[in-house]
């Protein structure tokens, strides 16, 4: 039982990584839910048997190690942003994919937590509306009712952010 945990927990380790960043906001924090989420599924013997279900318990068990950390520490940190390019030429394209990273990270961190964590489920892990209701126990109407307007505040949230991209103006040579 053991070996098929391990093997999807390898099978799925970029979405449970992604969603862990999307909880905690930083990487390293990320890894560390990633561990105890592996040292937890491994270290039980109730299983799910379909493949579907065993890939939403993962999902669960990440998403309440998060809950145990978050009341534990009370703090949830914020993400660095990324390295900067080393070609020059990236900057631009780089600097206006840095902005619009900043700005969605801000309005994610600026969500109700019924919105991000079903936006993290649906939209950056992809999700299917069943399997986010199974995995926050919810129906699966609620989950589209919250996915819908979550979307319509992030949106909103983006809208209003302050994170503007600099025109660059170009002197006559």
């Amino acid at each position: 039982m053991a070996e098929r945990v391990e093997r999807e927990l390898e099978r799925h380790r970029a979405r449970l990584y992604g969603y862990a960043l999307s909880l905690t906001r930083d990487r390293d924090a990320a890894q560390d839910l990633l561990q105890d989420c592996a040292v937890k599924a491994l270290s039980t013997t109730a299983v799910p048997v379909a493949d579907g279900a065993l890939r939403a318990w993962l999902f669960r068990i990440l998403r309440n190690a998060w809950i145990d950390r978050y009341r534990s520490d009370r703090l949830v940190p914020m993400a660095e942003p990324p390295e900067p390019p080393r070609d020059s030429s990236e900057y631009c394209s780089y600097d206006t994919r840095l902005i619009n990273s900043i700005a969605v990270r801000q309005a994610m961190g600026r969500l109700p937590a019924a919105y991000r964590d079903i936006i993290a489920l649906v939209d950056l892990g992809g999700f299917a509306y069943a399997e986010a209701a199974a995995i926050l126990d919810l129906p699966v109407g609620t989950v589209m009712s919250r996915l819908s307007r979550g979307r319509q505040v992030l949106l909103e949230l983006i809208a209003d952010s302050n994170v503007r991209p600099l025109r660059v103006k170009r002197r006559p040579e």
